[in-house]
């Protein structure tokens, strides 16, 4: 018999009170408004280590929900990821009582410059011995645009293109500055690196312009492991050129087997191995020592959550203000310059805001699974199986409890049918994930980009 596919998990969150149940931060057991303390993200790790989780997916917005009823309001009131805290200065705490977990962290293409960008993540990638990933966006609110000094977000499009040329500088960078043995810490000849085996990158391109050496010496895995979340067709056009980890909604395995069909096909026609690909669908899990427990726990959680505050950040994904409709009034879907795939969605289905708001019951749209640990993994295997996806994104309900109920419950359950590890494997974040490697494979485009002194 073949070997069972594994299971990954991620720890979805964001540094901020409500990231995606909104309404929650109001259980009395939820912990996220401790948010802006390192203890709750050191605790957080923690948790994560022992579930063997692979990793904390952190996601990150620039700007704020300002869409529905044309203000903050809403936004402020129920924290719907606002405030939100930079995610990158968690890492080194978390890093630092942790051994194996992993680090997805959010930044956006427009509000970096890729000189400055790539220190930052080599700096990571060496104070976590290579545990550190990128989760690559380009923007979706127009007032992180204006914050920015824009009158705006650039077109749709043109944000993947800027991302292109940003990657590209990006991969000189950390790919082809330094060669593998530069750095020879000489003490008796006092030589620290090597001269002429460190290279300036000269890059002429569309949005970037640099002549530079990279300041940074190579880290474990040089380029971050690559996550990225779009999937418009500009956005899969891109992730399967560079995406190592992409994260898709869909509500059920039927639609996930598309999406990531059409994936594969997109890493295959970028010259890529389909299998250099790692899928991951967004979901929330409610569980119990039984099932009555799990739905008690359910029914009280939806006690706390906020439909309304849910349609907001939904407002924010498609740019329409939804509060300016009717229970049952037809909703104009027309064009967006926000989260494209969301605003498709709406529009085949032609939602009603009173469809939304109870798609939105427990705060999100998120898929959410109920029940003891058998039914639990029954369903997390079929979406694996049929779905053709590789692992889950856990969104949080309750902080920390969400994470710990999984590791107490459903980890077990899933490792005795063989579908989750029992220990770390040694190595890189993206030795863990794909076990061919701390560097990018061959086929990569970062690799055009190697000096001949750096290997894969």
């Amino acid at each position: 018999m073949s070997q069972k596919k594994q299971i990954h998990v991620n720890a979805f969150n964001m540094n901020c009170v409500g990231h995606i149940h909104h309404g929650l931060w109001t259980h009395p057991r939820d912990q996220s408004t401790r948010y802006n303390t390192l203890e709750y993200w050191t605790n957080i790790a923690r948790v994560l280590e022992k579930g063997l989780f692979d990793g904390i997916f952190i996601a990150d917005v620039i700007g704020y929900y300002d869409v529905y009823q044309g203000g903050t309001d809403l936004t402020l009131r129920e924290s719907i990821q606002l405030p939100v805290n930079n995610p990158w200065l968690l890492i080194s705490a978390m890093a630092a009582v942790t051994e194996h977990i992993g680090f997805g962290v959010t930044a956006t293409v427009g509000a970096e410059h890729p000189y400055t960008f790539a220190r930052n993540v080599s700096t990571l990638d060496q104070a976590t011995r290579g545990r550190l990933g990128w989760n690559i966006v380009t923007g979706y609110v127009d007032s992180g645009a204006r914050g920015l000094g824009q009158d705006g977000l650039a077109a749709h499009d043109a944000r993947y293109d800027r991302a292109d040329d940003f990657l590209t500088l990006s991969y000189k960078l950390w790919e082809g500055s330094w060669e593998d043995d530069a750095v020879i810490a000489d003490r008796i000849n006092r030589v620290y690196a090597r001269p002429d085996k460190v290279h300036p990158v000269q890059h002429e391109g569309p949005y970037y312009r640099a002549n530079a050496i990279h300041m940074s010496e190579p880290s474990p895995q040089r380029t971050p492991v690559l996550f990225q979340a779009g999937t418009s067709e500009r956005g899969i056009r891109f992730a399967g050129q560079h995406a190592e980890g992409i994260f898709i909604g869909a509500p059920n395995p039927a639609a996930a087997r598309t999406a990531s069909r059409h994936l594969r096909q997109a890493a295959a026609d970028a010259g890529r191995d389909p299998s250099d690909l790692k899928i991951y669908v967004g979901l929330a899990v409610i569980p119990g020592h039984t099932e009555k427990e799990a739905r008690d726990k359910y029914a009280e959680y939806l006690q706390h959550a906020n439909p309304e505050a849910g349609l907001a950040h939904f407002s924010a994904s498609t740019g329409i203000d939804f509060s300016q409709y009717g229970l049952n009034d037809p909703i104009s879907y027309g064009p967006s310059n926000a989260i494209q795939s969301a605003t498709q969605t709406a529009r085949q289905q032609g939602w009603t805001r009173r469809q939304l708001l109870e798609q939105h019951k427990l705060g999100s749209r998120y898929t959410t699974v109920v029940g003891d640990p058998s039914q639990v993994a029954d369903q997390l295997e079929e979406w694996i199986d049929e779905g053709e996806i590789d692992g889950f994104n856990l969104t949080r309900i309750v902080v920390p409890e969400t994470y710990a109920d999984f590791a107490e419950l459903i980890v077990p359950e899933l490792q005795n049918r063989g579908r989750y590890r029992t220990a770390y494997a040694e190595g890189t974040l993206r030795q863990k994930l794909f076990g061919r490697g701390d560097r990018l494979p061959d086929s990569h485009p970062a690799a055009q980009w190697r000096h001949a002194g750096v290997t894969a």
